[in-house]
């Protein structure tokens, strides 16, 4: 009886074949299928048109590697590229000096004031980027809002110009990128027990060391996943740029722009998408080392 036993277990425990696993992987029920229409959408506007691209980065006016040459051949398109990246860094940090008190503050503030603080943080965020950059415009120009209260108080005898400025850029790309900083950052705030830091000042120290030592290390993932969702955006940022800014703050977006519409050189637009995007997914993986991406930017929700 034992032998018939073993004979059956050695018997049921038979190899899948290949084809078996296939199918087994790619099963899909009554349920399964609602994600069809999805996976359809998506390859038709985004695995289609990035397939597209990439190939007319390499075959547009003709086959190989001219279209990456031209990038680093004129030195017009570096300094465009390290212009990108530059006003990146910056809009990251003036945004990270903004975001983390309010954040923080959002953590330490009652129900109702804590309603309101978000409130006004996502209001921006509603409104759309091409309303409010025309606001920027008024508020900024020569005979805006802070050029006339500062005239009119005596802070300064004439106009500053703030328009067509790396500052006026910078002050543009930080209003839009704030909710994107803020909303992570008081997520993981929010997880985060402030008796610890009670518990450090009852051991010796002092309220600043308690906060640096014990909630500052422990609220990073939120202060990273912002960081990086604000960085890759301004590396992309188009319309912002191009209304506030002028012809020595011009960023790869309205380079790549410029390109398709006024010079028609499909491929080397392409090609600066191509390294934009790959310079994306290159910050992505070296983030991913170093942080669990899904935990930190999926938390807010």
């Amino acid at each position: 009886m034992s032998n018939s036993i073993a004979a059956m277990t050695a018997g049921s425990t038979k190899p899948v074949a290949p084809r078996s696993r296939f199918r087994e992987y790619f099963r899909i029920d009554g349920w399964g299928a609602l994600v069809l229409p999805l996976l359809l959408f998506l390859v038709l506007v985004f695995v289609l048109p990035l397939g597209t691209m990439l190939w007319r980065s390499f075959s547009d006016p003709e086959f190989g590697l001219g279209n990456y040459q031209a990038v680093f051949a004129e030195s017009l398109y570096v300094r465009v590229i390290l212009n990108t990246f530059f006003i990146a860094l910056v809009v990251t940090a003036a945004t990270l000096v903004l975001a983390y008190p309010y954040a923080y503050l959002m953590t330490l503030a009652k129900p109702f004031w804590r309603n309101v603080m978000l409130i006004v943080i996502l209001v921006p965020f509603w409104t759309s980027i091409l309303v409010r950059s025309f606001a920027l415009i008024i508020l900024l120009r020569d005979t805006g809002v802070i050029n006339t209260v500062a005239v009119d108080t005596g802070l300064v005898d004439e106009p500053f110009t703030m328009l067509r400025t790396t500052f006026g850029v910078v002050f543009g790309m930080v209003q839009v990128s704030l909710p994107f900083a803020v909303l992570p950052m008081y997520a993981a705030m929010q997880g985060i027990d402030l008796r610890l830091g009670l518990a450090a000042q009852s051991l010796g120290s002092r309220p600043t060391g308690a906060f640096w030592r014990v909630f500052v290390p422990l609220s990073l993932p939120g202060v990273a996943a912002g960081l990086l969702l604000t960085f890759i955006q301004a590396l992309g940022y188009y319309i912002t740029p191009a209304l506030l800014g002028g012809p020595r703050n011009t960023m790869i977006g309205e380079l790549i722009v410029q390109q398709v519409q006024t010079v028609l050189r499909y491929g080397f637009a392409a090609a600066l998408a191509t390294m934009l995007l790959i310079a994306t997914l290159v910050l992505l993986g070296i983030a991913a080392k170093f942080l669990n991406l899904e935990k930190a930017l999926m938390r807010q929700l």
